[in-house]
């Protein structure tokens, strides 16, 4: 897959690419509904003898219109939606830095900057899509504003259980710590990635060594509480129990964000500095204050015979 970051006012021509189909999107979680849009992209194209192309956009718009500076954290971070989308075989990812100069463009100023120039012959969107300054470009509007100079497709809402599968819908499952359900909307389970760190080294103490993550990308945390996880060290996958939160138990103040710790269950040694992936499964409990450390060891390692009784149930 051909990744192009556009930076706006950019200089393409069309006779700089081929023929595109192109899927127009934020794409956040890359949920049934997203792939549904990119499915169809992907066929099109081939029916039409076309490459494909999917256009999303960083950072997310709310980063830059909203009214206050935001800290936005992503379902699936621009990292991951790029491998997300080249494994669904794209043959180009076009990736727009949105800044208010790109959002303040008309919407027939987008479509022909946008797509006209970059060689757009097939446009596919869900229904909901809208581009242009206010987002006052819908997709009824465009075949007007596109002048005949190519195609579209519009993919309808797609729902489960009679509600529509959206990136809202995901962030609550986030909130709520209810990863089978994400992984009802998705298809994959929640991935996170990570850098080994140093931490307090608590766990080492108290019998159940911890690998403490520092997430780079901005992920969303999900709900604080304990969960049965996989992680990925040096290209293997081992199954472990993760706590995420604030460690009511040693802190009296709240940090600003919580620690990610993963107890793996059948591995030990070194793994600081070592990139790690988390594949989150289950969660098993919420966090909670114990009296005293023998109670969190006994807790402990009610959590770590739960997870390995649910590891067990689904192999």
């Amino acid at each position: 897959m051909k990744v192009i970051v556009i930076e706006h006012p950019h200089e393409f021509t069309p006779d700089q690419f081929p023929q595109l189909a192109i899927a127009l999107g934020f794409f956040d979680g890359i949920h049934k509904g997203h792939q549904k849009v990119i499915s169809a992209v992907k066929d099109i194209a081939h029916q039409l003898n076309m490459m494909s192309a999917v256009m999303t956009f960083d950072p997310h718009p709310s980063a830059v219109l909203g009214k206050k500076v935001q800290h936005i954290r992503y379902i699936t971070p621009l990292h991951d939606k790029i491998s997300i989308i080249e494994e669904m075989g794209v043959d180009y990812l076009f990736i727009v830095h949105f800044t208010e100069e790109f959002a303040a463009l008309l919407p027939q100023e987008f479509v022909d900057q946008y797509l006209i120039n970059i060689n757009v012959r097939h446009v596919v969107a869900g229904f909901d899509y809208s581009y242009g300054k206010y987002g006052e470009g819908t997709m009824e509007t465009l075949p007007l504003h596109c002048r005949g100079r190519f195609t579209q497709t519009i993919v309808e809402k797609q729902k489960l259980e009679d509600e529509k599968v959206s990136s809202t819908r995901i962030r609550k499952c986030l909130a709520d710590g209810d990863f089978l359900e994400y992984r009802h909307l998705t298809g994959r389970y929640y991935m996170t990635r990570g850098i080994v760190i140093h931490g307090e080294k608590r766990g080492r103490q108290l019998g159940f060594p911890t690998a403490n993550m520092d997430l780079k990308d901005d992920y969303i945390f999900p709900a604080t509480g304990v969960y049965a996880v996989q992680m990925k060290v040096r290209g293997i996958w081992h199954k472990g129990i993760c706590n995420v939160g604030y460690k009511p138990t040693f802190h009296k103040e709240k940090p600003d964000v919580p620690s990610v710790e993963v107890h793996i269950l059948d591995y030990s040694g070194e793994i600081y500095g070592e990139t790690a992936e988390i594949q989150w499964i289950k969660r098993l409990r919420s966090e909670k204050k114990f009296s005293g450390l023998e109670e969190l060891v006994k807790q402990i390692g009610i959590d770590k015979m739960q997870a390995e009784e649910y590891f067990k149930e689904i192999e």
